[in-house]
């Protein structure tokens, strides 16, 4: 197998910061970017709870129909009355919180995101790990190209 030519093993044009874009703005869009990642890691763990809070209310209720079936008749009915179907902040449910939380700082924080990479990099995306990426990889060894149509 040939090494690649070295004009194309470099990353892709939309990976490369655009002339006149400093070291210091790469790093300062990859720390944005990063701080955008852990809010959607972030998001997805409410998702998450969203989830997880739904399936136990779903349990819930069936534990009630089985305690109810099993003779514990005043038990289950003020489980029902009291815990299946409950907010769990208040006049909320888990559906809403993950509404507002779209709504509201996730949406504002992807805006200012993509915001600040129109103004400083021409739109462009993880710049900084491009620049790591070359920083760390073997030029011409298989397995360690800069784009995927590189490959063998």
């Amino acid at each position: 197998m040939q090494p690649p030519d070295a004009r194309q093993d470099q990353p892709a044009p939309e990976h490369q910061p655009p002339p006149g874009v400093d070291d210091a703005t790469v790093q300062a869009l990859g720390k944005l970017s990063e701080a955008l990642e852990t809010v959607e890691h972030a998001r997805g763990l409410l998702y998450g709870f969203h989830r997880l809070t739904g399936s136990a209310d779903l349990a819930l209720g069936e534990a009630i129909d089985q305690l109810h079936r099993a003779g514990h008749e005043q038990l289950a009915d003020q489980l029902r009355e009291d815990l299946l179907g409950r907010n769990v902040l208040q006049g909320r449910w888990t559906f809403q919180l993950v509404e507002e939380y779209d709504d509201g700082y996730w949406s504002r924080f992807r805006t200012w995101e993509e915001r600040a990479r129109q103004q400083l990099a021409q739109g462009r995306r993880h710049l900084h790990e491009a620049r790591m990426k070359e920083e760390e990889r073997t030029d011409g060894r298989p397995g360690h190209e800069a784009r995927p149509d590189q490959g063998a």
